[in-house]
């Protein structure tokens, strides 16, 4: 790898944590005949890496990435072979300084390669199994699975008063931030709320509530007047 020219290696240097600097990976990199060094700042959670993704799309055959150590690149087998695959797949080669094993330009490093991308497959089918796992047991206990809702039952309870008030549908929903049709289905208690509720209770769904319905409702619960009967005379 040491033989490579200087044109053809392009260097990656990566931090993952506020207060990291990248001098010293450069100026290995630098050292090791570098010449174009992308330079991320990134955190760990960062997906984005908008720099690798430069790099990768700019490579040309024949040149060669290089990173001071592996965990510069990736933090898990499976990043690491997507990672190291799309840049053979670009017919270009990879090098760890810290890790001289790597170096898929040769045979050990292609052997490398195949073992990381069986590795990778363990590793996706492990987090595939921990978290249906996960969700069996988080159903057995009772947990709610997905996303938390976006309005709490005070909330919804305001809503429906409001509602009931004679308040807009539109006036309400941009209060909380939501959808017209999303008021409308919690004022009638037809949202998954009221569902839920109403299935883990038994119970029929509330009314449909709004200003016309209870005038509808007062009117039909209000006795009818009969006229005074007339003596015959």
């Amino acid at each position: 790898m040491n033989t490579l020219s200087s044109r053809r290696k392009v260097g990656y240097a990566r931090v993952s944590t506020v207060g990291q600097t990248l001098e010293l990976q450069i100026k290995t990199l630098q050292e090791y005949g570098c010449r174009k060094i992308y330079r991320e700042k990134a955190s760990g959670a960062d997906a984005e890496r908008a720099e690798l993704r430069k790099l990768i799309a700019s490579l040309k055959e024949g040149q060669s990435v290089v990173v001071t150590r592996l965990d510069r690149l990736a933090r898990s087998t499976f990043d690491l072979f997507a990672i190291v695959k799309s840049i053979t797949d670009k017919k270009a080669q990879f090098y760890s300084l810290a890790e001289p094993w790597t170096d898929t330009s040769t045979s050990t490093g292609r052997l490398m390669l195949a073992v990381l991308g069986g590795l990778a497959d363990v590793e996706r089918d492990l987090i595939r199994t921990r978290t249906s796992e996960g969700r069996a047991r988080a159903i057995r206990q009772g947990k709610r699975m997905g996303r938390p809702p976006r309005i709490t039952e005070a909330q919804r309870q305001e809503i429906i008063q409001r509602r009931s008030n004679g308040e807009t549908l539109h006036s309400i929903a941009k209060s909380y931030d939501i959808s017209d049709g999303t008021v409308s289905r919690i004022a009638s208690g037809k949202d998954s709320h009221a569902s839920r509720k109403k299935a883990e209770s038994g119970q029929a769904p509330s009314p449909v509530v709004g200003k016309k319905a209870s005038r509808n409702t007062r009117s039909h619960t209000r006795p009818k007047a009969h006229p005074a009967s007339q003596e015959p005379a």
